[in-house]
């Protein structure tokens, strides 16, 4: 099933800029002037975890207040350990650079480990996106993303949610990032690919020899 769990045909990048325009009343002579009150910045609730894989560790960042529903499902399968003994499987080489690209894990599919699936969250609706590092979810419809992830090298904004797009335009599900690690994320780009895949679509994007997650925990700290 998660052979076929999500094909990149392209990637689009945009740029959106911000203008604020602020009018400055005009004051008296011997007025007293008033700062604003300065609004404290609140950073978001969030759960580290480490994969142990064979390459090294990857330390992760799970967004568990801004992207609730995807992570509580991610650190569900952590904490329940059936993300022990996965494998990063897939890995798709962007350009002949290697600055962008993605390698994809999870559960293939496995009925006996899998919870069932969530609701979808874009990136519209968590503020996230697919930048450098992000993970992500795979998934067919909106709606079917179960145990398999993938972390993107490189700003991938064509995968975010893009409502004035046609078709299925609600994107892949950003949860997290990675905040250490990214070496080996990279090094899977660079990897042997097997000649034979389980669809056309996958040719050429599966790695010869998976990469061993060992065990997936969260840190305490």
């Amino acid at each position: 099933m998660i052979m076929r769990q999500f094909m990149l045909v392209a990637w689009l990048g945009w740029h959106m800029g911000f203008a604020l325009a602020q009018e400055v009343a005009p004051t008296t002579a011997g007025a007293s002037e008033v700062a604003p009150p300065v609004t404290p910045q609140v950073t978001p609730i969030t759960d580290k975890v480490v994969m142990h894989t064979a390459l090294g560790d990857i330390t992760l960042m799970i967004e568990t207040e801004r992207a609730p529903v995807t992570a509580a499902n991610f650190l569900h399968y952590v904490d329940t350990k059936r993300f022990d003994g996965i494998t990063f499987y897939r890995a798709v080489k962007m350009g002949d650079s290697g600055d962008y690209g993605l390698a994809q894990a999870g559960l293939r599919g496995n009925p006996k480990k899998l919870f069932p699936a969530i609701a979808h969250e874009p990136t519209t609706q968590t503020g996230l996106s697919h930048l450098n590092g992000a993970i992500s979810m795979a998934r067919l419809a909106p709606g079917s993303a179960q145990a398999d992830f993938f972390i993107v090298v490189g700003d991938v904004v064509g995968l975010d949610a893009r409502p004035d797009a046609p078709g299925d335009n609600l994107g892949y599900a950003v949860f997290g990032r990675v905040i250490d690690g990214m070496d080996i994320i990279k090094q899977m780009l660079e990897k042997p690919r097997s000649e034979t895949a389980a669809s056309e679509a996958m040719k050429g994007q599966m790695l010869a020899e998976p990469v061993l997650i060992n065990t997936v925990r969260r840190i305490t700290e």
